[in-house]
């Protein structure tokens, strides 16, 4: 059974920043795709980062310039920088891997799912 695990997530005021963590068990990172999506309050998931075998780090282009996504392999950890947090950022933060074809920000294309970090942004 494949499991990630994120930790990392918590409050903090809007201009600051908070680092999150995905352990993977029972699979390698460093044979797929992962990615970082999030949820915010009563809507969809949203692909925020994600870390591609063929083309490296990938962001959406509200989180560029701000977020910065690291894999390390030896500990078999995905790693999400967040600076510069806004209030149109909290929500809940999952961890994804082994993509399906497609595109690397559509969560129905990955197979497996954590169980999320909570994010709360205040102004």
């Amino acid at each position: 059974e494949v499991r990630l695990a994120e930790s990392g997530g918590g409050s903090v005021q809007a201009g600051g920043s908070l680092r999150l963590s995905c352990t993977a068990s029972t699979i390698s990172m460093s044979g797929f795709d992962v990615a970082w999506f999030r949820q915010p309050p009563g809507k969809e998931l949203e692909g925020v980062a994600a870390f591609l075998s063929d083309e490296g780090a990938v962001y959406a282009d509200s989180v560029k310039g701000r977020f910065t996504i690291s894999k390390d392999t030896s500990k078999n950890t995905l790693d999400l920088q967040m600076d510069n947090l806004n209030p149109g950022e909290p929500g809940v933060y999952y961890c994804a891997t082994v993509k399906k074809s497609g595109n690397w920000f559509t969560a129905v294309n990955y197979v497996y799912w954590g169980q999320g970090t909570q994010v709360v942004v205040s102004s």
